[in-house]
């Protein structure tokens, strides 16, 4: 049995792992699934023992600018200035997440508590009806699921932070219509 929660929110942008070397080109958008370290993430700023499994849709990917100054500043004429530049960044619009947990405990402790995908501002809020399903009803639920580790259909999906930069595999799991017109089922 699976006790699951789910998150939702007006947006929400997961980085790229490759949004480093990608940036050249202005646009950025965000990865339709969470490489296992954002998963990890998540479980230790929720303080719970493990994260079963996940499953996000959401309504759109809308392309948003932003203003971005260098980290560097620069002697300008005996002032210090930082350059600016503008990035597009494709968000998701009503991201929701549901997140399945083995026990009651891990989810009644998460379900008090907000999370963020991948940057700060961009929070999603869970709802407080915990949802019962059974592994089978989990996996017939829509929603782009990366499933963890190494297989015939696994690609390399990042670096893990919280392993000494091991590399990281999944494959990505697509079931029914991910894209939502709304964030409410």
């Amino acid at each position: 049995m699976y006790y699951v929660v789910r998150y939702s929110g007006p947006f929400g942008f997961i980085k790229p792992w490759t949004a480093v070397r990608d940036a050249g080109g202005g646009e950025t958008y965000s990865q339709q699934f969470l490489t296992p370290s954002i998963v990890e993430g998540i479980r230790q700023k929720l303080e719970v023992k493990e994260i079963l499994r996940h499953k996000l849709t959401y309504a759109a990917i809308d392309l948003q600018q932003e203003v971005v100054k260098a980290k560097a500043w620069k002697l300008n004429r005996k002032e210090y200035t930082r350059e600016s530049s503008i990035l597009k960044r494709g968000v998701l619009i009503n991201p929701c997440l549901y997140l399945a947990f083995g026990n009651f405990r891990d989810t009644n402790n998460a379900v008090m508590q907000h999370i963020c995908l991948c940057r700060n501002e961009d929070i999603l809020l869970p709802d407080a009806k915990i949802i019962e399903m059974s592994e089978q009803e989990f996996d017939d639920r829509d929603g782009y699921e990366l499933r963890f580790g190494k297989s015939e259909k696994s690609f390399l999906v990042g670096y893990d932070r919280f392993n000494n930069n091991e590399e990281m595999y999944g494959w990505i799991d697509i079931v029914g219509n991910p894209i939502k017109n709304s964030s409410y089922e």
